[in-house]
């Protein structure tokens, strides 16, 4: 057992992935805080957490020195509520002091690498391809074609086929047109960037891919599918979106450093996700499943843990499961290679309200070490911020 995250990472190692089972448990925020202060120290130059991309380039501004108050950036730099978490909060203000008085190729950006999607809904994408359009000084209405953006964000239009905007003649050519504005951004990169910057380059490539992972995630709403392989359908293209991004931002990040990578386990383990709930169920490869077979030795991979939680009712595990083995080893918190967990069974005592994926053989198996948090209300004392 150690608390030493560098113990893991290998010569290769660019893209390292630190998975928590459940994201209502604070000490998983907490620990990845001291965890990356640890790799900072190491060269790690960037973190990407499992928030939407154009949403933390905000956040990011903010680190690297921008104007702006902390409340805000949290507010608006977030997707998914993630920027009500106190841990978010200790990170990005750690970042920002960290980095004063830093050359810029030593200071460390966030990135978020989520699709700009929630649970029940995906927005317009008429906002990221004007950014794109703008960049480009290009005359095209875009509003035209998306219409009222209000007919892309209700819910029922991720929910149900029919109500999906996805499949119109408009949605269409706007992927058409998309992928026009793609090829263009790479054909013009050389004058753009002379007339900008590459970092206004590859921010508008940020705002113009969001905008097609929307069309492609609403073209997935609109198939008539049955509700598992609908299911199933929406969370592939999530994660696939997702791998994208970490790839775009492996991209940005190569001659800096490498990134850190925090989310799910169900999106950063290389064996296929699975979800059940009563008879409704899917299985996917998440994002982490995506990169690893593209990156292979380059990605590595800590799946998260828990033991107890006050924040979830979770009680202490049963002695002959995965966690329950950690247990016993585990008096707070710690990392432990993935080779050495004992044959053991899988948790059983979770419920869906509590958000805890517990850990499985498959799983284990195709991660290279596990964080185990034994207790969520001591672990991880808040060091920064």
């Amino acid at each position: 057992m150690s608390q030493d995250v560098r113990d893991l990472v290998t010569p290769s190692c660019d893209l390292l992935a630190l998975g928590e089972p459940t994201h209502q448990e604070p000490a998983f925020g907490r620990v990845r805080n001291e965890l990356f202060a640890q790799l900072a120290e190491r060269g790690f130059r960037s973190i990407a957490l499992e928030t939407d991309r154009v949403a933390a380039l905000a956040v990011n501004d903010y680190v690297q020195g921008g104007t702006g108050s902390l409340d805000t950036v949290m507010r608006e730099g977030f997707s998914h509520g993630f920027g009500d978490q106190e841990p978010n909060r200790r990170l990005v203000s750690w970042m920002r002091e960290h980095n004063r008085n830093r050359p810029p190729k030593e200071r460390l950006a966030f990135h978020g690498f989520d699709a700009p999607t929630e649970n029940t809904c995906a927005p317009s994408p008429r906002p990221y391809l004007e950014h794109a359009r703008d960049y480009l000084r290009l005359d095209l209405d875009v509003a035209g074609l998306t219409g009222d953006d209000t007919r892309w964000s209700r819910p029922e239009a991720v929910l149900d086929a029919a109500m999906s905007p996805g499949a119109t003649t408009e949605a269409g050519r706007l992927r058409v047109l998309a992928d026009d504005m793609l090829t263009a951004l790479y054909s013009r990169a050389p004058e753009l960037i002379t007339a900008t910057s590459r970092e206004a380059w590859f921010r508008a490539r940020t705002h113009l891919t969001a905008g097609l992972g929307l069309l492609r995630y609403h073209k997935q709403s609109s198939l008539p599918l049955e509700p598992n392989p609908r299911i199933a359908g929406l969370l592939a293209t999530r994660d696939a979106l997702m791998a994208q991004n970490l790839l775009d931002i492996r991209g940005i990040e190569e001659d800096r450093g490498a990134t850190l990578v925090f989310a799910h386990n169900l999106h950063l383990q290389r064996n296929p996700s699975i979800w059940r709930l009563g008879d409704r169920g899917a299985d996917w490869s998440g994002a982490g499943a995506i990169v690893s077979s593209l990156l292979g030795e380059r990605y590595v991979c800590v799946a998260g843990s828990l033991g107890r939680s006050e924040a979830l009712g979770l009680h202490d595990p049963a002695p002959d499961t995965h966690e329950g083995l950690l247990q016993s080893r585990i008096t707070t918190w710690g990392l432990e290679s993935a080779s050495m967990a004992p044959s053991a069974r899988t948790r059983t005592d979770t419920h869906p309200g509590q958000g805890y994926f517990p850990l499985d053989r498959a799983t284990l198996d195709a991660v290279d070490a596990v964080l185990h948090i034994s207790d969520g209300a001591t672990a991880g004392a808040p060091a920064h911020g």
